[in-house]
């Protein structure tokens, strides 16, 4: 072997990527969610496993089509349509030893796949993420959209608002090394919400290292409709209680403060009807200062959020910020 030779760098591998997607009815978003995975620029092999859960709308036939028309998209089922069941059923159909997660109101950009392999590389994490990029289309998604990104509206998490890259507690979706979720054991089935944030805490357990990288954006269509953000926020308060409940060591202010708000506002105003009822006027009205303090705090904060929207995104900004807290910290006060 002569001296040039020597020189010759080695080539470089690209390991396979598994993109996997819980799906339930995503009849709307899902085909835009596959064709941005699929026209990623990744060099390596990537593949899509699509949990099918019980959908009552067209989705079913949405993934048909498109696992029909490319070789590279796979479906498994997903009976009970439950996320994490979802997620593990996929995990043990995926190829490769990178799995992407990536859900049907996910939107990831061409050079997500790339950045996320190369983080993981750089870093030696078992997962790496970036940001929620909340986007949406009509007056109400934007509003929700503004509310998400905001600190007033989420609170400080880097996922929703930005930051500097790091170790964090969790990230949004996720890129993780397979072995460190098989280490983990996978996904915990009997968690309906917030299971990548438990398998996140996991993983950490167990040395792993979970990094944020605001290089990782993510468009996110929001829910299109009050009842439906509604519902979403309710499911994530009582399911962050159950995290809290398993995991004492996790709670925080940024975590309390929701069902802090709601017990307060509640009692404050049955407090004023009783007195009200009573004839102490004085009274009334001190026990109204919750509700006043908080309707002046949205007041405040979504005219700074809706800066530069239209009109009819500004006064659904207040309703998507009321929707969001009150759901999430009454579900906290449910619990699971």
């Amino acid at each position: 072997m002569n001296g040039s030779d020597d020189m010759v760098p080695a080539p470089v591998t690209y390991p396979g990527v598994s993109v996997i997607s819980p799906i339930l009815n995503e009849e709307r978003h899902l085909r835009d969610a596959v064709a941005n995975i699929l026209a990623s620029d990744y060099p390596g092999p990537i593949e899509i496993v699509l949990a099918l859960g019980p959908s009552d709308d067209a989705t079913d036939a949405v993934a048909t089509a498109l696992a029909d028309a490319d070789d590279r998209v796979r479906l498994v089922g997903n009976p009970s349509g439950k996320t994490a069941a979802g997620l593990n059923a996929a995990v043990a159909q995926a190829r490769y030893s990178i799995i992407a997660r990536v859900d049907g109101h996910a939107l990831i950009p061409p050079t997500y796949l790339s950045t996320a392999v190369a983080t993981l590389n750089a870093t030696g994490a078992a997962n790496v993420g970036g940001v929620m990029a909340a986007e949406g289309e009509t007056d109400f998604e934007k509003a929700v959209a503004a509310a998400m990104r905001s600190w007033f509206g989420v609170g400080g998490a880097a996922f929703h608002i930005g930051g500097e890259p790091g170790p964090a507690l969790t990230v949004y979706l996720g890129v993780f090394q397979r072995t460190a979720i098989e280490a983990a054991g996978g996904f915990d089935e009997s968690m309906v919400r917030a299971q990548d944030w438990e398998l996140n805490h996991r993983i950490r357990a167990a040395g792993g290292l979970i990094w944020f990288t605001p290089d990782l954006q993510v468009s996110y269509r929001p829910r299109a409709g009050v009842r439906a953000l509604a519902s979403q926020y309710w499911q994530y308060g009582r399911w962050r209680r159950e995290v809290t409940r398993r995991h004492p060591e996790t709670v925080s202010a940024r975590y309390l403060a929701p069902p802090a708000v709601v017990t307060a506002i509640a009692a404050g105003t049955a407090l004023a009807i009783v007195s009200l009822w009573s004839r102490k006027s004085v009274l009334s009205a001190v026990s109204m200062l919750p509700a006043l303090g908080y309707a002046g705090g949205v007041a405040a904060a979504s005219a700074h959020i809706g800066r530069g929207a239209t009109p009819a995104v500004k006064w659904r900004i207040p309703i998507a910020l009321i929707t969001m807290h009150t759901c999430w910290g009454a579900g906290f006060i449910r619990g699971a």
